[in-house]
């Protein structure tokens, strides 16, 4: 999932940075970017992963024509900061892996 959602942020960003542009889309464009090279590597991953829901929304408002990608990117970003990183991310190196028992229920 954060390899899906990083690739298809840092796509958005650079192609949205190959044309003329606005300074505020372009620092959106730029924070996409950012956020997506961040989901890549699995660094502060709930952060990342709200900023992308987050930027994805702005865009989704601002770009109807293409929305139902900027939807699934929200949803990708609002998962990824839910669940965390995984096993194989730098967040799971430098704090440890989280891992969430659930108990069997005895009536």
């Amino acid at each position: 999932m954060r390899l899906a959602a990083g690739f298809s942020l840092i796509d958005h960003g650079i192609v949205g940075l190959r044309t003329e542009l606005p300074l505020a889309q372009v620092i959106v464009y730029v924070l996409a970017t950012g956020v997506g090279m961040l989901l890549l590597t699995g660094l502060w991953t709930p952060i990342a992963g709200a900023l992308a829901a987050a930027v994805e929304l702005w865009c989704a408002f601002d770009q109807p024509q293409d929305s139902l990608t900027h939807i699934l990117l929200v949803t990708l970003g609002a998962a990824l900061a839910l669940v965390g990183p995984g096993a194989w991310s730098v967040d799971a190196r430098l704090f440890g892996w989280k891992r969430i028992n659930i108990r069997n229920r005895k009536s």
